[in-house]
């Protein structure tokens, strides 16, 4: 692990940021971290613990997979996605929004299903995971604001907060079957693994499959996720923030260097 420990070191000590990380080898428990623990800004990748809270829901008879969600121009925000562009009085389905969310990471899909759900029902699913510091604070663009979101040392994280620990926790959680039942488990993972943002822990990963979510902002970037080598299922999860300059590109340097630690991690922790 010391070897691991240099080379990534090496990597941060190049980058112009904060960089926060974690990653566990699901199959002999090998981890590595470095800020493992800091509260950071999720940005989109806050989108996995509220699909989440979607799945338990129909699990548990509160909602349906065909529950119809209604798109108006008043609830489309801008950013990522694609019902941004479509027309106002679009009927989609709750499991259509689930997908957009993840896939796309549609914002737009994000908010509409926490109009349905609250952003507090988000989080205390969390709290009944043993999740304590992932918490999603409001609606993507402002409203919805939870109990947490209303903290004011809270309000500097934007839309959610967590760890990287606590979501490689998570991930550990979806990939043994213990986030809702074993086939929701499965079902959010497989979204997971269709999601189109390929820019950071998969860019250099070749002839692997890889389960991830994203998240961007101005000067952030992180992804969330398993890589599923024949050497042991690798979770991570990486924050890159507070960079110099806004680089709205498939280089930006956040990204380069989550692809690059990924690689570090794998070829570290693997067996």
């Amino acid at each position: 692990m010391k070897a691991l420990d240099q080379r990534v070191r090496a990597e941060i000590s190049k980058f112009k940021g904060h960089v926060s990380l974690f990653a566990k080898n699901l199959d002999t428990g090998a981890s590595y971290g470095f800020g493992a623990d800091d509260r950071v800004r999720t940005a989109s990748t806050i989108k996995v613990p509220i699909m989440v809270e979607v799945f338990a829901r129909v699990a548990e008879g509160k909602a349906k997979w065909d529950d119809e969600l209604v798109l108006t121009e008043a609830k489309k925000v801008s950013g990522s996605g694609i019902l941004l562009e479509l027309s106002d009085g679009l009927r989609l389905t709750l499991r259509d929004a689930v997908r957009l969310m993840i896939i796309l990471s549609d914002n737009t899909a994000t908010n509409l299903i926490l109009d349905q759900i609250t952003t507090d029902a988000v989080n205390d699913r969390m709290d009944q995971l043993g999740l304590k510091q992932t918490r999603v604070l409001r609606k993507v663009g402002g409203g919805g604001e939870s109990r947490a979101g209303m903290i004011p040392e809270n309000k500097r994280f934007g839309l959610g907060v967590s760890t990287p620990r606590e979501m490689v926790a998570l991930l550990e959680k979806l990939e043994r079957g213990e986030v809702v039942n074993t086939e929701a488990s499965r079902e959010m993972l497989a979204i997971m693994k269709r999601q189109q943002y390929r820019d950071g822990i998969p860019r250099a990963l070749r002839g692997v499959e890889v389960a991830n979510k994203t998240g961007a902002l101005d000067r952030l970037r992180s992804d969330v996720g398993i890589v599923y080598t024949p050497r042991g299922r690798i979770a991570m999860a990486i924050t890159c923030d507070d960079m110099p300059e806004i680089i709205w590109s498939v280089d930006n340097p956040g990204l380069l260097l989550i692809s690059r630690l990924a690689s570090l991690l794998v070829d570290g922790l693997s067996k």
